[in-house]
């Protein structure tokens, strides 16, 4: 238990590390942050496949394919619905609007720009507590550390946008500092449930590494390839997941 709570501060603290690089580095190039992101992209994309979904298929039981198949779906589909109620956290983000929005309009970006970031942390959290419950603590810890890689760039690229909305830098840092609560919370809520009950594992990992795939897609890819830095995204995001396949081929 002392190590899944460990890592739940960790996978948590990376988003406040990456927002503390973000103070100190405000003026961001869009190249930058593509490339960055896409490597993020590609540590969560690897750990995804090879820590939630291949497990998944390991722990299935009887019928192993279909488990992981539909919490896969399951997983997707979920944030699917959410992003239908929540809008893109690029569109919050007050980068393309005017750059001195009315009062009661920059509140209400600023909450649902809140309620967005938690959203898709909660199910990475998740993402890390239910590794866990595989009883390979290796392998659980590479995929919170694939997790914990991709939250410093996300927490570091979030800080500008907030910033240009209007907001203090006292605020914009306690809104960052929010988002690895809920880390740490969806952590530690991923391995309680397992633990609970070892027959939903297989689904719990497969529904897990379908929330990041569906972040990975719908999110990441596009933002990184929308502002003519597709070539070198598209390698980042493959040295991302050569080198999570590489620490997973050394460690295990």
């Amino acid at each position: 238990m002392q190590i899944v709570l460990l890592t739940a501060l960790g996978v948590g603290g990376a988003s406040v590390i990456g927002a503390i690089i973000g103070f100190l580095f405000k003026q961001q190039s869009h190249r930058f942050s593509d490339i960055v992101l896409s490597f993020a992209a590609g540590v969560m994309l690897a750990a995804a496949v090879i820590g939630l979904i291949l497990p998944s298929l390991e722990y299935g039981g009887e019928s192993p394919l279909l488990i992981t198949v539909v919490g896969v779906f399951c997983g997707a589909l979920c944030l699917n619905i959410f992003d239908k109620v929540v809008p893109h956290l690029h569109r919050l983000s007050g980068v393309d609007r005017e750059a001195h929005p009315e009062q009661t309009e920059q509140l209400n970006k600023v909450l649902l720009f809140v309620i967005a970031i938690a959203i898709h942390n909660l199910p990475e959290g998740i993402a890390a507590g239910v590794g866990f419950g595989t009883g390979n603590t290796m392998e659980a810890l590479t995929v919170a550390g694939g997790i914990a890689l991709q939250n410093i760039p996300e927490g570091m690229v979030i800080i500008a946008p907030m910033l240009a909305t209007g907001m203090s830098n006292k605020r914009t840092f306690a809104v960052a500092l929010a988002t690895g609560l809920v880390e740490v919370v969806g952590t530690l809520l991923g391995y309680f449930a397992v633990s609970i009950s070892h027959a939903i594992l297989p689904f719990a990992l497969a529904f897990a590494g379908g929330t990041m795939l569906y972040v990975i897609s719908d999110e990441m890819i596009p933002e990184t390839h929308a502002h003519g830095s597709e070539r070198g995204a598209t390698y980042a995001l493959l040295v991302g997941f050569c080198l999570m396949l590489v620490f997973d081929y050394l460690l295990g």
